[in-house]
């Protein structure tokens, strides 16, 4: 920290994404000020900042995925882009006066809870500062995974995460693998495709793929949101009911799901010509046992000739030789994965050193487990804002978050009211009676019951990601903390001394 800033705080923000932006909004909203958002990059963005590979776009629509608190009437498309997005959270930093707060370059290297403080000392790439309260908002989809392939370290060509976009190297007449068939790959292969030599696509489970109604939002559409604001919510209030109408076929009845899986095929039989393609295509499991895609133009790229599907996942690779693992082969010059994310083994767990001086992911060992997705045991006055099985299959991200920044509103309240220093430690028995309420849910939902492995799943097969009901039933869960479900701490008083205090003076310790 500069000098100009404080070395303390009331609440230290990690992440300038969504999570971490509407924190800031909402702490503003509550009278506080005295807080930091804690940014590794150079500006705010999150997940819309650092995935800015060609064709990336937002699969929910966009007066869904705003927030509710600072709608945009100016959207350009039904489901917008990245750069729209990405500008669209510099708006919100702008509008909502959060650029004082902001600390770019400061990335967290490491977090200690100060048990006789009652405070978090933050270590971070800029210089180290403290907090009564931290909350985390670094995201799921921050830290990009890239497989251990055989042979990957001596590949002569350019490899990259499709989050780390290499906007150097030029596609253009190169032989591209694209590795996944993710929500990235499904956008990135009709992107790239028309300019490669070719494409090769390793694949080790087909997608679900839906058709995307995308459309250019009309002028008239954006003046009539201009001038009648409710137009604009009503048309949010809209496509938030139409989701959560679908809620009940995911988490109670996947065998209703049927019909949604004959659009899906009708949509890849229309550019899917080739039966032999059209087999390698079409997935074994349930739809919406992973996440559900949305594109018009991912079979139809998948058609052409410079194109091929290998239907096994990269194994190893040989000098320019891809050799899949069913021992399929391609020369590439370049390989792009579109592999996904660190979700359920979250790399800031490392980082985060509580009160037993145990880190979270030591705590997290044998899975994410968080009271109402947001606290941990063992870690007071920390919470964090996705957390575990606060995620959606069908709907905005933005709802959740919302939902979350209410209760961490209400969690600072509770800490006013109690008065003086205090911390507030999740019990672990409400941490387990939580976690055993959402994973008795999650038994019927489609994400386990559906047969497929999906990155919902943790190492050990249990579902920690997504949450198995309706954005109403978690707004209602997470609307205020419940005192009961923690332990209060205090800060130890200091040993006394047999010192008496001169007269007229007050002992150093009484205005601590």
């Amino acid at each position: 920290m500069t000098e100009h800033e404080s070395t303390h705080v009331r609440v230290a923000v990690i992440g300038s994404g969504f999570g971490g932006l509407g924190a800031a909004v909402r702490l503003r909203r509550e009278g506080i000020t005295d807080f930091v958002v804690l940014e590794r990059a150079d500006s705010v963005g999150g997940a819309w900042r650092d995935n800015s590979y060609p064709g990336c776009a937002c699969d929910v629509p966009s007066h869904l995925y705003s927030f509710s608190f600072a709608p945009y009437p100016d959207w350009p498309r039904t489901f917008s882009g990245q750069p729209h997005i990405h500008a669209y959270l510099e708006h919100v930093a702008d509008v909502f006066h959060l650029r004082p707060h902001l600390r770019f370059g400061a990335e967290v290297e490491k977090m200690t809870w100060n048990a006789d403080l009652l405070r978090w000392d933050v270590e971070t790439a800029a210089g180290n500062l403290s907090a009564d309260v931290v909350v985390s908002a670094t995201g799921p989809l921050s830290d990009p995974k890239i497989p251990a392939i055989a042979g990957l370290d001596s590949f002569p060509g350019t490899v990259f995460h499709s989050a780390r976009w290499n906007h150097d190297y030029d596609l253009t007449g190169k032989r591209v693998a694209v590795v996944g068939t993710g929500a990235s790959a499904v956008q990135i292969v009709p992107s790239i495709q028309p300019d490669v030599a070719r494409l090769t696509l390793f694949q080790r489970t087909p997608p679900w793929v839906m058709p995307r109604a995308d459309r250019a939002v009309t002028g008239m559409e954006r003046a009539l949101h201009r001038a009648l604001p409710l137009t604009a919510r009503l048309r949010r209030g809209l496509l938030w009911g139409i989701r959560e109408a679908q809620v009940q076929a995911f988490t109670k009845h996947p065998d209703e799901l049927g019909f949604v899986e004959r659009i899906a095929k009708r949509n890849m039989t229309r550019a899917i010509e080739d039966p032999e393609l059209r087999a390698k295509l079409t997935p074994d499991y349930r739809i919406g046992c992973k996440r559900i895609l949305l594109s018009s133009a991912y079979y139809p790229a998948l058609a052409q000739d410079n194109v091929d599907v290998v239907a096994s996942g990269l194994s190893e690779i040989r000098g320019a030789t891809l050799i899949a693992a069913d021992g399929a082969e391609a020369e590439a010059d370049a390989i792009v994965f579109g592999t996904g994310f660190h979700v359920t083994d979250m790399p800031i767990a490392e980082r985060v050193v509580g009160a037993d001086g145990v880190t979270l992911a030591e705590a997290w060992k044998g899975g994410m487990a968080a009271l109402r997705g947001a606290c941990a045991a063992g870690f007071p006055n920390w919470m964090t804002i996705i957390g575990p099985n606060t995620g959606l299959g069908n709907s905005s991200m933005i709802l959740m978050i919302e939902s979350q920044l209410a209760y961490m509103a209400d969690y600072l309240r509770q800490l006013d009211v109690l008065g003086g220093r205090a911390a507030l430690d999740a019990r672990p028995s409400a941490v387990n009676a939580w976690n055993r309420t959402v994973q008795e849910r999650m038994k019927r939902t489609v994400w386990n019951t559906g047969g497929c492995t999906s990155w919902y799943l943790d190492a050990s097969g249990r579902n920690t990601t997504v949450w198995p009901g309706t954005t109403t039933e978690f707004r209602r869960a997470t609307r205020r903390v419940d005192l009961a479900e923690y332990a209060v701490l205090r800060a130890p008083r200091p040993a006394a001394t047999s010192a008496r205090p001169v007269a007229g003076t007050v002992p150093a310790e009484a205005d601590a």
